[in-house]
């Protein structure tokens, strides 16, 4: 199934925007000492690089077994940080840390998903744009896999939009976790980040049915 390549290519765009964004995050938080999801900023930053490419074929210069490496640890590093959170959340929170990993580990696992059954991307004659993802037979009889991570992000975006609505109602308060620093770098536009990644990746999955 194919969608508009104006859309993908749209997409494609705002990918690599959250990508030139969570990179810049990293740098400011690093001189400025206020504090910023690291492990996040930096998984984003290789998402949205790694999107764009599958989103639009002229942007793509690194191979599926490279990004699936990277994901891989991705996955590792969130799904570490969840069982520790999950123990000891008090012990475990950091204002440098993410500190709901579960969606970032969903988000690794999708990427792993679609890098895996993505056989091709046949894009448009333009060359910009999505027109279509073949799937191998064996990853056709997996597209609920697509259907319940698709569920799960738009979800996630829906939570982080009402995070985001009702801290503006409540005047931009934001909380530190009880250490003593700094408040977060821009939080507002972090989430707005988040927002993006889930949306788009959502739209890759449906892609995929």
């Amino acid at each position: 199934m194919g969608g508009p390549g104006w859309l993908a290519g749209i997409l494609a765009a705002v990918m690599l925007t959250v990508a030139v964004y969570c990179a810049g995050r990293l740098v400011v938080a690093r001189r400025t000492g206020r504090p910023t999801e690291v492990d996040a900023d930096g998984v984003h930053v290789f998402m949205g690089v790694a999107m764009a490419g599958m989103l639009t074929a002229g942007l793509k210069f690194l191979p599926a077994g490279t990004w699936e490496a990277v994901f891989a640890l991705g996955a590792a590093w969130f799904g570490w940080r969840l069982v520790r959170v999950r123990r000891n959340a008090q012990a475990t929170a950091s204002p440098w840390r993410c500190l709901h990993p579960l969606p970032h580990l969903v988000e690794c696992g999708a990427m792993l998903y679609m890098l895996a059954v993505a056989v091709t991307v046949v894009s448009k004659s333009t060359g910009t744009g999505m027109a279509a993802m073949t799937l191998s037979a064996t990853a056709q009889r997996f597209s609920i896999v697509a259907l319940a991570l698709a569920v799960f992000m738009l979800g996630y975006t829906v939570w982080l939009g009402d995070r985001v609505a009702a801290t503006a109602l409540a005047g931009g308060t934001t909380t530190t976790t009880g250490h003593a620093c700094p408040p977060r770098l821009a939080p507002r536009c972090a989430a707005l980040c988040k927002i993006a990644m889930g949306v788009t990746m959502g739209y890759m999955l449906v892609m995929l049915l």
